[in-house]
């Protein structure tokens, strides 16, 4: 039962793009714009894209440098 505890306490690392939205601060529209674009990478599992945590960081990466780009 405790492994069951931990494994509830780990943080996943792939997100549905709803979710990899979410934690970025955006709406689902912007989400699939950003990776229209490829400004925010996904993968693909089957049917379904998903969003690294990886991918995400660099996604915010992204963002920071634009914006002290822009300063």
């Amino acid at each position: 039962m405790a492994l069951s505890a931990e494994r509830a306490a780990v943080e996943p690392r792939l997100y549905k793009i709803e979710d990899a939205a979410e934690l970025c601060g955006v709406g689902r529209s912007m989400a699939y714009e950003e990776i229209r674009l490829g400004r925010l990478r996904t993968v693909r599992i089957g049917r379904r894209r998903l969003v690294p945590l990886q991918f995400i960081d660099e996604y915010v990466a992204l963002l920071i440098r634009e914006s002290e780009a822009a300063i």
